[in-house]
């Protein structure tokens, strides 16, 4: 597989081409935005790791064209950290983001799990799950609700596929966050959180579907709840 890394600092960049090659990647780096865009659009990658802080056009920026022509799965890598930066970029379509400094072993299993949710179907995969209006087919893109197409990442398929395989049962964050990410929902990682505001704001009127069970986790119903945020 190819992966791009788009950040500024050419010493991170070669670190992680290294290191990702010995994993059985291909990989390829930009230092700026325009570049890297440019470059998406040219050639074929699996996989987009994204730097914020970027000459020229930000990391947002790219993120946002990206959006307008490819699903390509994105990992923002940045020291930009604030619950507002987060907020963004998965609001414009990111499908992880991991904080500078980090460990190369989590980065490296970060794409891992990126990789595996965006996987086509296997042949034996199911052919479609459905509760009520919600109807998706694991392994794709391909989300409804009343008929109409969500258009979710990777990551957020991947949140409501689990909320499906269990609809009417409590899924806890730690049983999402293992999922996704093969590890505990830490106190201070709002990205399940995130996944799920994003999937409710899609779903429109059916944002009730998906309810919040305090200190444990989401609950899909068939029934939307008239009180929900």
């Amino acid at each position: 597989m190819r992966l791009l890394v788009v950040d500024d600092d050419p010493e991170l960049c070669s670190m992680l081409r290294d290191y990702l090659q010995e994993s059985g990647f291909t990989v390829d780096f930009e230092v700026d935005g325009a570049r890297g865009i440019s470059r998406m659009h040219s050639e074929f990658y699996s996989l987009l790791i994204l730097d914020v802080m970027l000459p020229g056009q930000n990391g947002f920026d790219v993120l946002r064209q990206l959006r307008r022509q490819s699903r390509v799965p994105v990992m923002m890598l940045t020291a930009k950290t604030g619950r507002f930066d987060r907020v963004m970029g998965f609001d414009l379509g990111a499908d992880d983001y991991l904080a500078k400094p980090f460990y190369p072993e989590e980065l490296l299993a970060r794409v891992r799990a990126i990789l595996r949710r965006s996987a086509p179907a296997s042949a034996g995969s199911p052919k479609v799950l459905q509760a009520g209006d919600v109807t998706l087919w694991p392994g794709t893109r391909n989300a409804f609700y009343r008929g109409r197409q969500l258009d979710l990442t990777a990551m957020e398929c991947e949140v409501l596929e689990q909320l499906l395989r269990s609809s009417g049962q409590v899924v806890s964050r730690d049983q999402l966050s293992l999922h996704l990410y093969n590890r505990p929902a830490s106190a201070f990682d709002r990205s399940i959180d995130t996944h799920i505001s994003r999937i409710r704001r899609k779903m429109g009127e059916g944002r009730g579907l998906i309810l919040s069970v305090r200190g444990t986790g989401y609950q899909l119903c068939y029934q939307a709840s008239k009180v929900q945020t």
